[in-house]
């Protein structure tokens, strides 16, 4: 149990560990090549290298939304851009206006708070706010008029628009390519639960990682949007809330589940090849009607979406004003190094902090002695450097899914590169001061993160155990009912399941983080227990028993 008063220690081990790469690892890897090439080869070829800077803003939105459907992806992309440009513009703005760097990086921390919120708060996944804080941060320090303004973030905007269409093209050859991929992993995710019968150890932690992949599964189809011509069918898209159903069969009852089936029907999702058939549940149609109701849904207000994010906010700005004014101290030319460094440490509590801090350093100093080997080659010609700076993106992306450190080895000399696109420089300067700052800004911003609690990291548990208890609640009314409503029940399943995905996520966010009350590991525990078992009823309500059927059948009309 963690308290005020509980010593917590910082782990060490496996902190460096490498995993296994994400089953789309290429698709960043070369989105973000393919964004990147067009504009610098243009201004390689135009003589005007030192203009790189404001299309790489833009470029670089080609990372972002790679696990979403396109409907939903083509919102985040125009948003990820418009924020980019909006946090280049505010930054050049200020570097015309003033060149007081305290001015300026007291802009760049309260813009990275801002940008750390806004990611967390929507859900926008990887890389996160980094990218967008590193981009503002970098631009606050380069020499600005305000008659450069137009020309400089036109130039981003146009990049980004050609990053938008980048990260859209894929969906011409796969459009339902990011649903098919959230519902494999759900179905895999179930086999391994089903591994476990649901009573061997390890089986707590596979039943929270099944129930989270067969959430986000569930999210990405109502993501996807509704058809809008109602009289023609989305075969492809039915044919993947039955596959996913089928996995939420295997989460109520995983000893009765066939582990290999599972995997069998994830296997058939990959490429574009039909679907993998299974039996229509009873009661399918009000069962997708209840999905399609769910779209309709309206949202929680902005400021309630973004309250609890207050604390981690707080520490961001505190973190990079901190370690930004500690690099001027010590007489560092470039304070936004530090900054970025703090904005990139901070995660969901305390102990992931600590981990991504010692992730940062580890990659940073690898990454620098990279660069002290790459800059000759790049120093050639600049076409080598554009060149090195393209196959640095691709191993960034490629590499960072295995552990972050790993990544930020091609991205440290990657940032390196960029500073060179105005002018060469000397690479003993840029490399003594990229350690300073990476040690500044580790250093404060792990502190910051201490110093700046999260008391309301239990307040959160407390409403995540409310919202679970009235979620189980309302399904177990639902049930008690002679003829429950399927659309009702199904509806209900849903929120329960997303309610015991959070109250999980949101305990090991508690659980790691420090200077607060005890928390109530045992009700989190017999809340997670109960909820579980009433999801399980209202499976077996609902008529979705498994049915034998050849994994290998695929339905004739569910090709995408």
């Amino acid at each position: 149990m963690s308290s005020a008063t509980t010593p917590h220690r910082l782990p060490l081990a496996g902190v460096l560990r490498l995993g296994r790469p994400s089953d789309i690892w290429f698709k960043p890897a070369l989105s973000v090549v393919a964004a990147v090439a067009p504009p610098n080869l243009i201004l390689l070829a135009l003589g005007r290298l030192d203009l790189a800077m404001y299309t790489m803003a833009g470029s670089l939105c080609a990372l972002y939304g790679h696990n979403r459907p396109y409907a939903a992806r083509a919102r985040i992309l125009a948003g990820v851009v418009l924020g980019m440009v909006g946090g280049l513009a505010l930054s050049l703005l200020a570097a015309s206006l003033t060149s007081d760097a305290v001015v300026l990086v007291t802009v760049g921390a309260l813009m990275a708070a801002a940008q750390k919120t806004a990611c967390d708060a929507t859900r926008l996944g990887p890389p996160g706010s980094v990218v967008l804080t590193f981009i503002s941060s970098a631009s606050l320090f380069v020499p600005q008029t305000l008659g450069q303004l137009p020309g400089h973030i036109g130039l981003a905007l146009a990049a980004g628009a050609w990053a938008w269409l980048v990260g859209m093209a894929p969906g011409l050859l796969r459009p339902h390519g990011p649903e098919r991929r959230a519902t494999a992993t759900a179905l895999n995710a179930a086999a391994a639960y089903a591994d476990t019968r649901g009573t061997s150890d390890g089986h707590a932690r596979a039943r929270a990682a099944s129930a989270a992949a067969i959430h986000a599964a569930w999210q990405s189809l109502l993501a996807a949007g509704a058809r809008p011509d109602h009289t023609r069918p989305d075969h492809t898209r039915r044919a993947l809330e039955q596959l996913l159903v089928r996995a939420e069969v295997a989460l109520a009852a995983p000893a009765d589940a066939d582990p290999a089936r599972l995997r069998a029907w994830a296997r058939g999702l990959r490429g574009t090849g039909r679907i993998p058939r299974t039996a229509a549940p009873r009661d399918a149609a009000d069962e997708l009607l209840g999905v399609a109701a769910e779209l309709a849904h309206p949202r929680r207000p902005a400021w309630q979406r973004l309250a609890p994010f207050a604390p981690i906010a707080a520490r961001t700005a505190v973190g990079c004003a901190l370690a930004g004014y500690a690099s001027l101290a010590l007489g560092v030319g470039r304070p936004y190094w530090a900054l970025v460094t703090a904005a990139s440490l901070y995660q969901a509590n305390v102990t992931l902090t600590w981990n991504r801090g010692i992730q940062r350093v580890v990659g940073n100093l690898v990454g620098v002695l990279f660069f002290a080997a790459l800059a000759p080659l790049a120093h050639l010609h600049p076409a080598a450097l554009v060149v090195c700076c393209l196959a640095l993106n691709f191993g960034a992306e490629a590499l960072i899914g295995r552990n972050y450190w790993l990544g930020t080895v091609c991205v440290t000399p990657m940032a390196l590169l960029i500073t060179e696109f105005a002018r060469a420089q000397h690479p003993g300067q840029l490399i003594t001061e990229r350690v300073a700052d990476t040690l500044v800004g580790a250093l404060v911003g792990f502190a910051a993160a201490v110093a700046v609690t999260n008391r309301r990291a239990g307040d959160r548990l407390e409403q995540a155990l409310t919202a679970a208890d009235r979620a189980r609640e309302n399904a177990a009314r639902l049930l008690a009912e002679p003829h429950p409503a399927p659309r009702a029940l199904g509806s209900a399943r849903r929120t329960l399941a997303a309610a015991l995905v959070d109250l999980r996520a949101t305990a090991d966010a508690a659980a790691g983080e420090w200077w607060q009350r005890a928390l109530p590991e045992d009700r989190v525990v017999l809340t997670e227990q109960s909820g579980h078992r009433t999801l399980a009823a209202t499976v077996r309500a609902q008529g979705l028993a498994p049915q034998d059927h050849d994994p290998g059948r695929t339905t004739e009309d569910t090709r995408p």
